[in-house]
């Protein structure tokens, strides 16, 4: 048994001074209305121009983000990596409909593969569909809706510029995450994923799928798609997330009339998730599994699971991950004791990645417990360290 309690080992990373900054910030998270204060005076600030980053950068930014550009992230990577965890770049400025924009994002992220495949500490590349396709297109394409000409246009743009990086991430023999997006457009996203599985996971999984757990179709998708795998012989790849857009699921199928696909309530999710950590398990022989997860209990069921079925520790079918600046009490214990861990490192310059941090902010107020976990073991650490 894992003992995601050891602040020792959790910890091993960051300096004292690192130990206060994060004892600060998590302070300053579970306080709401200085989070909601501060996303109206960032907002504000956007909209006119007015330089935030002097705020932002050696605070929220340091800690949530690994640098502004690839480059810059390098320290962080190596940081890690001599603590046997891995990490994974993720490029986190928000996707447009601007064909420029889009074009941009789509050089980034081939740039962040080639990266990957020349640094043994970066197992993975990922992105998020939505930056490279048009989100009305997205949405009709969802629900079968009949598609103008240029609608037709932008979806066969999407499916090209999404083949286009499964292709790299192929060539250069990277594996890619390809991130879960808002209900409106996941069902698109799942078909054209599912097809460049098809095309490029026939030897080794190389393009990931994102399941929201807490969406109450997920487990039966899962079963779905590895029997579509098995069929059609090629290996499937999953990443688990419990989710990221509850709230806006809710609001939009109550607007829109249309059943809720999310969960009733956190348990219901938290027993799908575990399920389908098992399902995919038991099915490892097409299946690789990556554990993205905040949760003590699910990263040690997962390892549970491992154990009563002979996986090796470090069998590459299987890995664990958690967001840069949250959780390391999970991450660098299971690095410890050999499992794969990666940790999810968002890079961008300030201003745009402003949005990511604002949802790490909201996150860390909302989500009950967790503001208030991290503290406790950071200051449990803090005293570990007077007291040595």
């Amino acid at each position: 048994m894992i003992d995601f309690e050891n602040t020792e080992i959790g910890f091993k990373s960051k300096s004292n001074s690192d130990l206060r900054r994060a004892e600060f910030l998590f302070k300053t998270l579970s306080n709401p209305s200085i989070v909601k204060l501060g996303k109206i005076f960032t907002n504000a600030a956007l909209s006119i121009g007015f330089p935030v980053g002097w705020a932002v950068k050696p605070t929220v930014y340091k800690h949530f983000v690994g640098g502004e550009t690839i480059e810059k992230c390098q320290p962080v990577v190596e940081v890690l990596g001599q603590h046997n965890v891995k990490a994974i770049l993720d490029y986190s400025v928000e996707g447009t409909d601007d064909p420029e924009t889009i074009e941009s994002a789509l050089e980034e992220t081939q740039r962040s593969i080639d990266n990957a495949s020349r640094e043994n500490n970066i197992p993975f590349a990922v992105f998020k569909p939505t930056a490279f396709g048009d989100s009305l297109m997205l949405q009709k394409a969802s629900v079968d809706s009949p598609l103008s000409e240029s609608d037709k246009k932008e979806k066969a743009l999407f499916f090209d510029r999404i083949d286009r990086l499964c292709k790299t991430a192929f060539e250069k023999k990277v594996p890619v995450l390809i991130d879960a997006e808002d209900y409106a457009f996941q069902k698109h996203i799942d078909h054209v994923v599912e097809e460049m599985m098809k095309k490029y996971n026939r030897e080794e999984t190389i393009v990931f799928n994102t399941l929201q757990m807490y969406r109450k179709d997920r487990l039966d998708f899962l079963k779905e798609s590895i029997a579509k795998a098995r069929t059609d012989s090629y290996y499937y790849g999953v990443k688990f997330v419990r989710g990221a857009y509850m709230e806006k699921e809710r609001e939009r199928a109550e607007r829109m009339g249309y059943e809720d696909p999310v969960q009733p309530d956190k348990e219901s999710t938290d027993r799908d998730y575990n399920a389908a950590l098992k399902y995919s398990v038991e099915n490892l022989d097409i299946v690789t599994v990556f554990n993205g997860t905040h949760n003590e209990y699910s990263s040690e069921y997962l390892t549970k699971l491992m154990k009563e079925h002979n996986i090796n520790k470090d069998d590459k079918r299987v890995w664990f991950s958690q967001l840069y600046g949250m959780s390391d009490h999970i991450s660098f214990n299971l690095a410890e004791e050999g499992y794969n861990v990666a940790k999810y490192v968002p890079y961008g310059p300030v201003k745009h990645v402003l949005p990511y941090l604002i949802r790490r902010a909201e996150e860390n107020t909302s989500v009950k417990g967790q503001t208030g976990r991290e503290l406790k073991l950071i200051l449990q650490e803090k005293k570990r360290r007077r007291n040595k």
